[in-house]
């Protein structure tokens, strides 16, 4: 079925998964919280697509794609980090959008290289048209991380200061 394996399917059904529930959690309540429901299956759901990605070789060896996997994992471990300063809120908040941002681009280009079926939009991960695909998500994206800092600021316990 679109030309996926076994393993290409598992991890198709996954990653359908954790853009789910991370665009669930990113509207409904403006961040992703993996200490919440969605927020913890976003999390499982995330480090599985990485974990399976690391067996999918369509282009052949090591490629983009698998980078963008051990970056993910990485931005994964970074935000799970038990940081107590002020400022680390807005950070891990920052990083979980990133998380699904990192879904998002090889999820267009595997998605759309192949659909529609016949004529798919894209040619593959050096087509203009994907490139520029990626630069408008990576926008709204980087919109959305503003969006969600101005909403924490404005929320933010206000401290009585002494005179």
């Amino acid at each position: 079925m679109f030309g996926l394996t076994p393993l290409g399917l598992v991890h198709t059904a996954i990653s359908l998964v954790a853009l789910w529930t991370g665009l669930h959690s990113l509207l409904r309540g403006g961040a992703i919280d993996p200490r919440g429901g969605l927020g913890r299956i976003y999390l499982w759901a995330t480090v599985l697509t990485c974990l399976t990605s690391f067996g999918i070789f369509r282009h052949g060896g090591f490629n983009a794609g698998h980078g963008l996997g051990v970056l993910t994992l990485l931005v994964v471990g970074v935000a799970l980090l038990p940081l107590r300063a002020a400022w680390w809120r807005y950070a891990q908040t920052l990083l979980w959008t990133l998380t699904l941002f990192l879904h998002m681009v090889p999820g267009l280009n595997e998605t759309f290289t192949r659909l529609p079926v016949g004529a798919p939009l894209f040619t593959g991960p050096d087509d203009p048209r994907l490139q520029a695909s990626i630069g408008v998500v990576f926008v709204v994206f980087a919109v959305v991380m503003l969006l969600q800092l101005l909403q924490m600021w404005r929320s933010r316990p206000m401290v009585a200061r002494s005179a």
